[in-house]
């Protein structure tokens, strides 16, 4: 009997804690909230997922970019260094 107890007001204490809490972030209106934060945390993750992946490509292009014009440098002082000796 004193475990019957023990266990009913542990699960009591426990559901009274989840609903304080849940009061507490979702406020008075928090059973018609379910379906609308659902929604909006998988919108969140497809922003977040969508700008990762912006900031990806974007950061490759960078690289590619700043590559090319690494490469485009060393031609140009290739070709200089060519003309000099030529000269001389």
């Amino acid at each position: 009997m004193a475990r019957d107890y023990d266990s009913q007001l542990l699960e009591s204490v426990g559901v009274r804690r989840r609903r304080m809490r849940d009061a507490l972030l979702f406020g008075a209106q928090r059973a018609r909230r379910t379906a609308d934060e659902r929604l909006g945390k998988a919108f969140a993750g497809v922003a977040v997922a969508a700008v990762l992946c912006a900031g990806c490509v974007g950061w490759s292009f960078l690289q590619h970019t700043l590559a090319k014009q690494q490469a485009e440098q060393e031609k140009q002082q290739q070709r200089t260094q060519q003309f000099e000796q030529s000269a001389n």
